[in-house]
Parts: structure tokens; C-alpha cells; sequence
């Protein structure tokens, strides 16, 4: 009898402790759970966080392409007026004697002109040329 009793008493204290270590396993769990549900809360704001910063950043990568075209192009138009400008420029400096001789052959050919209407004498200017 008093083993059975033993053998009671000891399937009473077995069951107080599974009790407390289910128990225990329990609050262990909830607290995993909690954890777990915390850290995807965070992971899921971060995740948002670094969305809204990759955004922000392919708009100003775009931006800045736009930027970037936008110059070279400028770039280029530039490029062709100094050409543009540099061919005028070579025109003049490589006609600029010829038409210099030009202007005073005229200038002088006008001061004839006005000499002779002045009342010059003529004879004068058969001999020079």
C-alpha cells in the first residue's frame, strides 16, 4: 500500500513539474511569438524606410541623367556656334588684306573724283595712272 502511495506521490510531483515545465515552455513561446512579431514589425518599417530611399534616389539618378543630357547638348550646340564663329572668323582674317587694298583703291578713287569736280585739272591725273 505504501507503494502505491509512493508510486502517487510521485505521479503527482511528476505532473507538478511537467505542469511548471509546460508551463515555463509556454511563457518561452509567447515570448518567441512576441519577438517575433516585433522584429517583423521593425523589418517591415525598415523595408519601407529603405523603399522610400531607393525611390527618392532612382528620381534623383533620373534627374541627374536629365541634368546631364541637357548639358551635353548645350555642350554641343556650343561646340558648333565656336564653329560657326571660327569659320567667319577665318574669313575675315584671310580676306582682310585683299579687301584693305580694296577700300583704298576706292578711297582713292573718290578723292580723284572729288578733285576733278573740285576744278583739278585732269591732265594731272592721266599722268598718274
Amino acid at each position: 500500500m505504501q507503494m502505491i502511495e509512493q508510486i502517487i506521490a510521485d505521479a503527482k510531483s511528476m505532473e507538478s513539474a511537467t505542469v511548471r515545465d509546460e508551463e515555463d515552455a509556454q511563457k518561452a513561446y509567447e515570448d518567441f511569438v512576441k519577438e517575433t512579431n516585433s522584429s517583423l514589425e521593425a523589418k517591415g518599417a525598415e523595408i519601407i524606410n529603405k523603399s522610400e530611399e531607393k525611390a527618392k534616389a532612382e528620381a534623383e539618378l533620373v534627374e541627374t541623367k536629365e541634368a546631364m543630357e541637357s548639358a551635353l547638348l548645350e555642350l554641343e550646340q556650343l561646340s558648333n556656334y565656336n564653329a560657326q564663329l571660327h569659320q567667319s572668323c577665318d574669313f575675315v582674317l584671310k580676306n582682310f588684306d585683299l579687301r584693305q587694298t580694296g577700300r583704298d583703291e576706292e578711297i582713292e578713287a573718290l578723292r580723284q573724283a572729288k578733285a576733278i569736280l573740285s576744278g583739278a585739272d585732269f591732265s594731272e591725273f592721266l599722268q598718274m595712272a
